[in-house]
């Protein structure tokens, strides 16, 4: 049974947070200055990070500013363990929530490109027990692999109905079975293709495939196809290994009790993601990501043996090929391209993810055409202040798109 979580009023939270400092001394002294061209937005854009971590009362918060594969600019603040006491610091583990999508939909990528399987085949050739859900629109041999990479496959957003927080509730389906259980009793929410709609549990179904067609379990698959050949050697699923123990944060959630009073509610430092990890479940500090955005922008640097490396992993064209924008998404982001969102941002062509899970919350941003990329992750989310922390992560995640974008 999961443990119950640790429930604190946020007025000894942030007591302890200031036995630190206040977070203008942690920006002033972790801000260190680029040794490569100045970088004009960057001041800006820690100052509103910094005003959102105090207004929003975030634990801890880490951004980079990346440039061709080097960080040009890093600020951390504030701490990734409460209990402890331990900072955020470059070591700082987090849980990169939907963030994860991207990996599986480039495995699929590296699969197609291999040619063993195509964006057209039907899901239901690999996936049959799709089968049992009901489809009001047609046949579910009509939604083809990518539908689902494009989010427009008509299946629901969450993978789990129960989501009230009950102590006996896991916190994602454990294993496959349980899904194909749920089948018969749901269906489509609109004609497959006909537009976008977010879906977790299309992103399970990518990773049977992957798991079909190779052999491998999804996480090794992963491991050995991207993470390996990449150099990401801090990056992992489910439980965190123990040389990495002492790097990982806690993950916390700001909610408002039954007397109107905010508290911090504390999550627990490992969670089990269950079958639920293509779509949410990779764990790992900023600096694997920042790898992960080089080998996004094709940052060789001029070394040949990194190049034919990224291109053993996948060809830019092909991630170029994930970028062009299929059908307008509803919600803040920009049109969806292949698992990944792009937006415009003056002449330039932004290309971004985000993530939130378990008292978690971050982005990437990335401008290929200048491989420049904005990096940000938060340990806390503010449920307390619903609207309000929603337009002020939105606004936060504008400011880090323009800071790459054209100036």
């Amino acid at each position: 049974m999961t443990p119950k979580p640790r429930i604190r009023p946020l007025s000894r939270v942030f007591s302890a947070l200031g036995a630190l400092g206040t977070l203008p001394a942690l920006l002033h002294a972790q801000a260190r200055p680029a040794r490569e061209a100045p970088a004009p937005g960057w001041p800006a854009f820690a100052q509103a990070l910094q005003a959102f971590v105090s207004g929003e009362q975030v634990v801890g918060a880490s951004a980079v500013l990346v440039r061709n594969g080097t960080v040009v600019r890093h600020l951390e603040l504030g701490l990734a363990d409460r209990a402890s006491g331990q900072k955020v610091d470059e070591r700082t583990i987090y849980h990169w929530a939907s963030i994860t999508k991207t990996l599986t939909a480039i495995a699929i990528m590296q699969l197609r490109d291999r040619g063993m399987l195509t964006l057209d085949d039907k899901v239901t050739a690999w996936v049959p027990e799709l089968r049992q859900v009901h489809d009001p629109y047609g046949s579910m041999d009509d939604i083809t692999i990518r539908m689902l990479l494009a989010h427009t496959s008509g299946f629901q957003n969450p993978t789990w109905p129960y989501g009230s927080g009950a102590a006996w509730q896991p916190f994602e389906p454990t294993r496959w079975e349980q899904l194909v259980a749920m089948m018969p009793y749901q269906e489509l929410l609109f004609a497959p293709g006909s537009r976008y709609g977010y879906s977790n549990p299309a992103f399970i179904y990518l990773a049977r495939i992957i798991e079909a067609i190779t052999g491998d379990p999804y996480q090794s698959y992963i491991q050995k196809n991207i993470w390996t050949p990449l150099g990401m050697a801090r990056s992992y699923f489910g439980a965190t290994p123990y040389f990495l123990a002492a790097d990982r944060s806690a993950g916390y959630t700001i909610e408002r009790d039954s007397t109107g009073r905010d508290t911090l509610v504390a999550g627990h430092r490992d969670f089990d993601p269950g079958v639920t990890i293509p779509n949410g479940g990779w764990n790992a500090p900023v600096a694997d990501l920042v790898t992960y955005l080089a080998f996004l922008s094709n940052a060789t640097r001029g070394d040949t043996a990194l190049a034919r490396r990224y291109d053993t992993v996948l060809k830019h064209s092909t991630l170029e090929e994930m970028w062009q924008p299929t059908l307008l998404t509803t919600g803040g982001n920009g049109p969806a391209g292949l698992s990944f969102f792009v937006d415009r941002v003056g002449t330039s062509t932004i290309v971004s993810h985000t993530g939130e899970q378990a008292g978690f919350r971050l982005y990437f941003a990335l401008n290929p055409a200048s491989s420049e990329a904005v990096i940000v992750a938060l340990n806390t989310i503010n449920y307390a202040h619903g609207s309000r922390w929603d337009t002020a992560w939105e606004s936060l995640f504008k400011a880090g798109t323009a800071l790459v974008g054209t100036k």
